[in-house]
């Protein structure tokens, strides 16, 4: 990309580009000189009647989630206008994603289930906490330099459509998710493909939660018996975007040649209304006392007003202006804890509670190599949270941990223990269910024979 000005409000573009329904993608480099990503919008999208207000609502509340503790997702840094671009700005690397990977070659089954599990978990944690994500495929799930799975474009599908996605939604995308590992272990990992198949199935029927407790309760079907980031790491290291020319060849991103003012659209400490521009003769409120936030956007407006680029032409200090935008979403953010923790710390809801546990298991005598199905109950009093649990088996020494994220409108929680008898011998078989936060402590039981 041979354009005159390659950077956008400090962030400073790579040629590595992508086409979404969103518009154009970018690899990026922040700032402070880490990996990075820019969203150039689709100007007939983002132009539409409310889209860019919904595409913000979407992108503060994202902000929320993260500062309230939600990880899983890609940490948006900034949303700015320049002229008549829109640009998402993000504080972490957009590629490579799953679709990449699976590009190159399928991932391992290890892998496979680590991004199956991460994503159903913070998708569960958006759930949780009232939203959604929308549209959940393998181009939305981003796979960092240490196998670790993150969701991005959190809201932004329903944003420009302007609707709200059911958690049906996502279930279904990540049971799609599932269904596209299991094809590709048909032949070499069939024990793992069958696994996957189940869970897809179990996300439609049951739910993510026991979609996740299952994957995670019988990994030891997978190869190696262990769910591992591993080689999720090695291959998004070897298709690192920033070593790697463009798949295919893109139309050039061109930002403004003289960005001018840029405008962050985001929500900005000590100001009533408006966005709040970077540019000339913007200063502080008349008569009014400078926060500090104001003042270091004024230090840095007043910075050197001369950079030179190379051969001598001078560039006035419109490039100090860009890099306030990310400033803006620093201070956002300690601004946003601090209201947070006053949320959480004088708020009246009911911390989450279990008020009973049933354990059920099958009446009739299993037989030979049976895989028993074993079903706890868990009742809250309807508060959101998490329980953690275990499972413990009278024949054997194996405990099986689990945690069930919680909502504020549903009261029961099933979780499912599948147990696997083989071998002859005539045995009463016990499954216990601890539950072990929140407090206090509560067990139930329950038994079966296997004859064979």
């Amino acid at each position: 990309m041979n354009n005159p000005v390659n950077g956008i409000a400090g962030f400073r573009l790579t040629e590595h580009t992508w086409m979404t329904e969103l518009g154009n993608w970018i690899d990026a480099i922040s700032p402070d000189g880490r990996r990075a990503g820019a969203l150039l919008f689709d100007p007939k999208i983002v132009g539409l009647p409310g889209v860019r207000d919904r595409v913000v609502q979407a992108v503060m509340t994202d902000q929320r989630l993260v500062l309230a503790g939600l990880t899983g997702l890609i940490p948006v840094a900034d949303v700015v206008a320049a002229g008549d671009q829109v640009w998402l700005l993000t504080a972490q690397a957009v590629s490579p994603t799953l679709a990449d990977l699976l590009a190159a070659g399928p991932v391992d089954p290890g892998g496979a289930a680590s991004v199956l599990v991460e994503t159903a978990q913070t998708l569960l944690a958006l759930h949780a906490a009232g939203v959604t994500h929308g549209s959940v495929h393998p181009g939305t799930v981003v796979i960092t330099a240490e196998g670790v799975s993150l969701l991005s474009e959190r809201g932004l599908s329903d944003a420009i459509r302007g609707r709200k996605s059911p958690r049906e939604r996502d279930a279904a995308g990540w049971a799609s998710l599932a269904r596209g590992m299991a094809a590709a272990f048909g032949q070499s990992a069939p024990e793992a493909a069958g696994l996957f198949e189940r869970v897809a199935a179990a996300a439609g029927t049951l739910g993510l939660g026991t979609a996740r407790d299952t994957l995670v309760n019988e990994r030891g079907t997978l190869p190696g018996g262990r769910i591992s980031r591993d080689g999720l790491a090695r291959a998004a290291r070897g298709r690192s975007a920033f070593a790697q020319p463009p798949a295919h060849a893109q139309p050039p991103i061109v930002p403004p040649r003289d960005e001018g003012d840029i405008v962050t659209l985001l929500h900005v400490p000590g100001r009533s209304a408006g966005p709040v521009r970077f540019g000339p003769g913007v200063g502080t409120q008349a008569q009014q006392p400078e926060t500090p936030a104001e003042r270091i956007w004024r230090a840095g407006r007043d910075e050197a007003s001369t950079v030179h680029r190379p051969g001598g032409r001078p560039v006035k200090a419109s490039r100090a202006r860009r890099r306030r935008t990310i400033l803006s979403s620093a201070v956002f953010a300690v601004v946003m804890a601090g209201a947070i923790l006053a949320w959480f710390t004088l708020g009246n809801a009911p911390d989450l509670a279990v008020k009973s546990i049933n354990v059920v298991a099958p009446k009739k005598t299993q037989g030979c190599n049976s895989a028993v199905l074993i079903t706890g109950t868990v009742v809250t009093n309807g508060a959101p949270g998490e329980i953690t649990y275990e499972w413990r088996k009278n024949l054997d020494k194996e405990v099986v941990k689990g945690t069930l994220r919680t909502n504020s409108d549903q009261t029961s929680y099933s979780v499912p223990l599948r147990w696997t008898l083989r071998g002859k011998s005539s045995v009463k078989a016990t499954a216990t269910l601890k539950i072990i936060t929140p407090g206090p402590a509560r067990t139930d039981k329950a038994s079966f024979t296997y004859k064979c």
